[in-house]
């Protein structure tokens, strides 16, 4: 007996990842138009086109992801083991890694103009 559901919940979930990757993208879009702009260094340019890249990469990890997910619980239902959750890790960490680098050029931004 099984208990998985073939419900939607593994595509809400895709679709969330997806979100979460355009939302990444749009926001590497605006960094690499007005960082450099702001900052007057074309190098601010590096952490746009870096942002775009894990934006994609991010975008291609949770389709597989995906596909993988349901293809076990299609197989195996709830009694399936479900592939590792290093997207979700790796991502926590970058968000961490930008979250400190912001609020880095933040402070030195006001320690320079103040």
């Amino acid at each position: 007996m099984t208990l998985f559901d073939p419900g939607l919940q593994p595509e809400r979930t895709e679709l969330a990842w997806r979100r979460t990757a355009l939302a990444l993208g749009a926001g590497s879009l605006i960094a690499l138009r007005l960082l450099p702009v702001a900052f007057g260094h074309p190098a601010w340019a590096f952490g746009g086109v870096a942002g775009l890249a894990l934006a994609a990469t991010l975008w291609l990890a949770a389709r597989r992801r995906y596909r993988a997910v349901n293809s076990v619980l299609v197989r195996d239902g709830d009694r399936g083991v479900l592939p590792g959750a290093s997207i979700i890790a790796v991502l926590a960490a970058l968000v961490l890694a930008i979250g400190l680098v912001s609020l880095a050029v933040v402070i030195l931004t006001a320690l320079h103009s103040g």
